[in-house]
């Protein structure tokens, strides 16, 4: 892609829309960003959206995600193995 999506600074709580991106492009971005960025990705009908979560979605997030793990525990749900 002709834009190097590091060097976008985006302030957490805000969005950006790049209009007419391909889907080889998207993927090329997704492989570009890696898994464990920060922002949220989405594309549809050409067009590319990039969201910078509010730190205190990304704590309640977290909150959630120890709630299910912790209820999962307590229920005695064996873990479900990846292949």
């Amino acid at each position: 892609m002709l834009l190097e999506l590091k060097r976008f600074d985006i302030p957490p709580g805000q969005k950006i829309f790049l209009k007419e991106v391909t889907w080889d492009e998207f993927e090329q971005i997704l492989e570009e960003l890696g898994e464990h960025r920060g922002s949220k990705i989405a594309y549809h009908y050409h067009t590319l959206e990039i969201i910078t979560p509010l730190l205190e979605h990304e704590r309640n997030k977290e909150i959630i995600g120890d709630l299910i793990k912790t209820l999962l525990i307590y229920k005695k749900v064996k873990k479900i193995r990846k292949k």
